[in-house]
């Protein structure tokens, strides 16, 4: 069962996510996580951390760009996986690695549906 913390970091993601089509809230290792068609983009950790599926070489960069917002263990190494500190990355940053990981799991007919990035 999820605790406050989490459920708090849910009900932010899933705000976050409401400008994506197709949007699924569901469970990945038994914990919550958003998903579209099926596909896992995002999910809950622990409280304070996120999983973002991305693509190694933006994995690198973002961790080298800001190694005080995302990270990765031995766990992660080699996988298209990032962890984020959700109490450190602010909304606006949040909300456009969510719909970049949307983007790429997405099928083609819900990106059509946002031609120029997500809404507020």
């Amino acid at each position: 069962m999820a605790n406050d913390e989490t459920e708090t970091l849910l009900a932010r993601l899933q705000r976050l996510a409401a400008g994506l089509p197709g949007v699924e809230t569901g469970t990945s290792y038994g914990t919550p996580a958003l998903k579209v068609a099926g596909k896992l983009f995002l999910r809950i950790k622990d409280a304070g951390t996120l999983v973002l599926m991305a693509p190694m070489d933006e994995k690198e960069r973002l961790i080298e760009m800001a190694p005080e917002i995302y990270h990765e263990t031995d766990h992660y190494k080699g996988w298209p996986a990032l962890l984020l500190r959700a109490g450190v990355i602010d909304d606006g940053e949040l909300q456009q690695r969510m719909a970049e990981a949307w983007r790429r799991k997405a099928p083609a007919r819900l990106r059509k549906l946002v031609a120029d990035g997500p809404t507020e």
